[in-house]
């Protein structure tokens, strides 16, 4: 018997922000901490790779933190995109609150920018595995179905921080 294909509503990326250095040396409010330098090139970096790939986006949008959003900017320069911040992603983040962030953007091909522990675990709860941590500056394609459930989203790809550099 052949087996239909899946229809998935929505193409889902999650970009965990990049290196913004020690919280603990930082002196002021924790989320005005910018990027360190390591992390501005590994946005630049993540940018390149993905406009080389003629990866695209419907929409992006970003935690209103300045870590996310100068993370969220670099990338989007590099693809012609505008970054807008959403409040909500600067909060704790569940599969209720991400299901209305989607639904809000009303896109097919959506990059969103945040924090961890939110997305390491939105992505091991939406694609059924058990842990599945995103580093700084790392990205995952999920390809979902609406409504969200989980284990019903299918990981697509992950691309650790250091992959981008070593082939942009």
């Amino acid at each position: 018997m052949e087996e239909r294909p899946h229809r998935h509503d929505l193409e889902l990326y999650l970009l965990r922000h990049a290196d913004a250095g020690d919280p603990g040396a930082w002196p002021g409010d924790d989320a005005d901490r910018p990027l360190s330098e390591k992390g501005r090139r590994q946005a630049e970096s993540l940018g390149r790779f993905l406009a080389a790939r003629g990866v695209s986006f419907d929409s992006v949008l970003s935690s209103p933190k300045t870590r996310a959003l100068e993370t969220a900017r670099l990338v989007g320069d590099a693809l012609g995109a505008t970054v807008r911040p959403n409040d909500r992603l600067g909060e704790r983040l569940d599969v209720d609150d991400l299901a209305a962030v989607i639904e809000d953007a009303g896109v097919r091909r959506l990059l969103i920018v945040g924090h961890d522990p939110d997305f390491s675990e939105l992505c091991a709860t939406l694609s059924g595995a058990a842990y599945l941590p995103l580093k700084k500056c790392a990205l995952a394609r999920l390809d979902l179905s609406l409504p969200l459930q989980p284990a019903a989203g299918i990981l697509r790809w992950l691309l650790p921080p250091g992959v981008t550099a070593e082939h942009s």
